[in-house]
This record gives structure tokens, sequence and C-alpha cells, in this order.
């Protein structure tokens, strides 16, 4: 078992390493929140045809974003003022209370106010487990421990909508969330037994609550923004404007209240160290490209080549692996004493081509092929995320560690949201325009994209459907055009990075 010292002691932690038992059940609690982000997706059209109320069936997936996002930085200051241990418990089971509740949801209402409280407890999830692991190990030695994260990340994006898939087909929809119930509990037991700091400080310091409901409201008008831009509204409409000045306003106002009061949220003092911010661009940036090619590849999997959803999961696996190979490479590399800037400069560079490199997918493109060339944005995605977790953890206070913590997976989960809704409408509308293009007035005659089914595209006239399959491929060379332009921000950002060594003592504070 692995003692280290609570917040404020200021005694030394035991020498003895923690054990890979309690290291994988820090783990487990980043597998819930990933898996469940994703793992709904496929068992939607399910749940809707169950419970109805297909005109809400956006807030399935929204309320949890949202209420992950928004406790995030909660929790992690949570854990810096009462103790990190307690704080990653107490998030484990304020999720699996929710996930018990999802599944025994009876109509959408119901479901999606039980999915904003699940939501609550998967803020605490990956920042807690990032949090202790950057205070019992040394961020020299914790990127081993982080390298498993991101091969995490990307097996639960990608199998995600796989297993949501099997459960639904196999057993039943409210499987999709009884399911985390053994991991979590697992996680819990492990985590209680295997890991014991010392007891916490006591604290007269409060959280900040204003600045707690400013930060909540900036990520609620992004959220809504991402939500509605481009669909229920346009992108220039006054809704979509108003929302913008809101989130911008309460954004200023937060940014105002976190320089003033004594336990700040997100301290402003960590974005004095000029590696910490960029790490935070780089999340921020990745977070987006990542998930925004998790999205539309999948899309063109289906429509164009005529795979199954779980054939199209499948087919991303060179894009999972390539993540997988080059986190795990540079985790070893840098646990050795090795750099990390030239891995961050080298995976802006392969992202960009990685993302430019599927321009070349066409409708005809050989479905090994077009699988194959996700390889080369993977490793580029994976030489950047795993540097971006160690800086991070270097460049802040051991009593800020879990801020550090929450900003970073903050900002990822804002990307990768933002990231879809925009090149989400970038996909629609070169969709939009060359269904137009291709069919000229039979156009009106065409259902809606979001009625659109493989299924259904079987079924329409050969024209339609090679305007269709067209269509789908401009929406991905569009969104990949964007998913390349994040990529080249983060190459130039990543020449900003100076190379300071990683810290070899494990720090003193939980």
């Amino acid at each position: 078992m692995l003692r280290a010292a609570e917040p404020g002691t200021g005694q030394p932690s035991d020498p003895a390493p923690p054990s890979r038992l309690a290291i994988l059940g820090l783990l487990l609690g980043i597998i819930l929140a990933t898996l469940d982000g994703t793992i709904v997706g496929t068992a939607l059209p399910t749940i809707v045809g169950d419970l109805g109320g297909i005109s809400h069936l956006s807030w399935v997936v929204t309320a949890y974003l949202l209420t992950t996002a928004v406790s995030t930085p909660i929790w992690g200051k949570l854990g810096d003022l009462y103790g990190r241990k307690g704080s990653y418990l107490a998030s484990i089971a304020v999720f699996l209370i929710g996930s018990v509740l999802c599944g025994l949801a009876q109509d959408m209402g119901q479901l999606i106010a039980f999915r904003a409280f699940q939501g609550l407890g998967a803020g605490g999830l990956f920042v807690g487990a990032l949090s202790l692991i950057g205070t019992l190990l040394p961020p020299a030695q914790a990127g081993r421990a982080q390298s498993m994260i991101g091969v995490m990340l990307p097996i639960a994006m990608i199998g995600g909508p796989l297993l949501g898939g099997f459960l639904t087909d196999q057993l039943d929809w409210r499987w999709v969330f009884y399911v985390n119930v053994p991991v979590g509990v697992a996680a819990l037991l492990i985590v209680g037994l295997g890991i014991r700091l010392r007891a916490a400080r006591t604290t007269t310091a409060r959280i900040d609550y204003i600045g707690a409901a400013l930060l909540t409201t900036s990520i609620l008008a992004l959220t809504l923004i991402g939500t509605w831009g481009g669909t229920t509204y346009n992108w220039v409409s006054p809704q979509i404007a108003g929302l913008a000045a809101l989130s911008v306003v309460a954004l200023g106002w937060f940014v105002r209240v976190e320089r003033r009061v004594p336990e700040p949220i997100i301290p402003p003092r960590l974005f004095r160290d000029r590696n910490f911010t960029l790490a935070q661009v780089l999340s921020f940036l990745v977070g987006a490209a990542m998930l925004a090619a998790a999205s539309y590849l999948p899309q063109y999997m289906q429509f164009v080549r005529g795979m199954s959803s779980t054939e199209s999961g499948l087919l991303l696996l060179p894009l999972m692996l390539g993540m997988m190979g080059a986190q795990l490479f540079i985790g070893r590399t840098v646990g050795n004493g090795g750099g990390y800037r030239a891995y961050l400069i080298t995976g802006g560079a392969v992202a960009s081509a990685g993302a430019l490199a599927l321009l070349m997918v066409g409708a005809d493109t050989a479905t090994a092929v077009a699988s194959a060339l996700t390889l080369v944005l993977g490793v580029g995605l994976g030489c950047l995320t795993q540097p971006s977790m160690l800086i991070t953890m270097n460049s802040a206070d051991p009593r800020d560690m879990g801020a550090a913590s929450g900003t970073t997976t903050l900002l990822r989960t804002i990307g990768g949201s933002l990231g879809v809704a925009v090149l989400g409408s970038v996909y629609a509308s070169r969709m939009a325009a060359t269904l137009t293009d291709r069919l000229g007035r039979d156009r009106e005659r065409f259902p809606g994209g979001h009625e659109v089914t493989p299924a259904v595209l079987r079924g329409l006239p050969e024209p339609m459907r090679d305007a269709f399959r067209a269509g789908v491929t401009g929406g991905l060379h569009g969104v990949m055009i964007g998913t390349a332009v994040l990529c080249a921000v983060t190459f130039a950002a990543a020449w900003l990075i100076r190379e300071v060594p990683l810290r070899t003592a494990p720090e003193a504070a939980d």
C-alpha cells in the first residue's frame, strides 16, 4: 500500500512505490468517465423507442457532458482542500448512484435528470485519478502511469459505441448504465483499501461558490451554442450571438473573482507558468481534433462503405492503436529520462499530415485503405496527448494538483464538445451543398439528414444514394480540413514549450 501526506501536513510519503493494483483502481475511474460519454450513443434509438421523447434526445448526452464539465474543477478544488482520496471515492459513489438511477428511468425527463446527476460524479473521476497519480508519483515516474491513461482514452472512446451496441442488442439498453456498477465497486474497494493517506488538514477555507456559478454559466452558454448552433439557430442568429456574449461576460467576471478569493477554483497563479498555459491550449485543441475524428469517421464508414455500426467502430482500430502506441512509447521514454518537447512538435506535424491524408478518401476508396489512413492521425494525436498531461503535472505546485488536473480535463472536454459542434456544422453545410449540386430540384424530395439511416439509404433511388454518399464524403473532407487546422495550431504552439526537467522526487502533499 502507498502512504502519502494529506494537504498541508508536510510529512513525507513512504518510499515504497504504489502497487499496480492501486494504480489500476485509479485508472478504472478514468475508464468509467470516458466510456460513459460514448457508450450511450448506439443505445439512443432503442431508448427513444422505449421511453419516447425524441425531441429531447440530444439532451441525454448534453446533460451528462455539461454537468461533467462544470463539476470537474470543483471536484479538483475539493480534493486540494479536504483530501484527494476522499474526493475521488465520493465522486465514484455519486457516479454509481446516477448510473443505477439512469437504468431505472421510466421516461425521457427522468433519464435526462439522472444523466445530469451521473455527470456530477463523472466530473471527479478523471481529475481525481490524475491528481492522486500526480501526488503519489513524481512526473518522471508518472509518465508510464499516464501513458496508460492515454491508452485507455481512445479505447473507451471507440470501444464505448461497440459495447453500447452489444449490451443493447444482447441484453437491454438499461445495462448500458448498470455495467458501471461492478467496475465502480471494484474501483472503490481497490482505492479504499490499496491507498492510505495521512489525515487531511483542518481548513476553514470554503469553495468559491460565486466563481463556480460564473463558470457554470459560461460553460452552459458554450454548451448551448454547440448544441443549437447550425441546427436550431443559425450561427449568426441573435440567439447564438447572445449566448456567446453571455459566455464571454461570465468568463471575464469569473477571472476577476478568481483573482480575489482566497481559494479560487482555478487558481490564476497556475497560468503564470508558460508551459502550463500552453499545455492547456494543447489539451483544448487535441480534445477537439480527437473527438471530431472519432465522431465523423464512422459516418463515412457506415453510409459510404456500407459498414454496420460495430464494423465502423472496428475500422477505427488503426486510429486507436496509433494513439496507444505513441503514448506507451513516450511514457516509457520520458520515464527513462528522455525529453518531451520534440514529441509535441512531431505530434503536431504528424497529426496535421494525418488529417490531410484523409482528404484522399473518396466514395470509391477501398475500406482497408480508408481505415489504414487513420493510423497517421492517431500517432500524431498520441504524441500530443501524453506530454501535455506530463507538463501539467510538472508545472503545478503540490497544493494545486487537483485544480491543475481539473483544468486540463475541463478544457479537453470543452474542446471536444465545441470541436464536434463547429465541425459538425461544417459537415452538415458541405453535405447540403453537395446534395443541392447533385440533385437540383430533386433535393427537395430528399429526406432530412437526421432522418437518414443506412437502412433508409439502401431503399432510395440510386441517384439519391450516390449523391448522399458524395455528400458524406464531402462533409468528412470539411471535418478533416478543420482538424488539420487545429493540429497545425498545436504544431505552432509546441515550439513555444520550454524543456523543463521533470521532477524526480514525489511530492509531500496529497
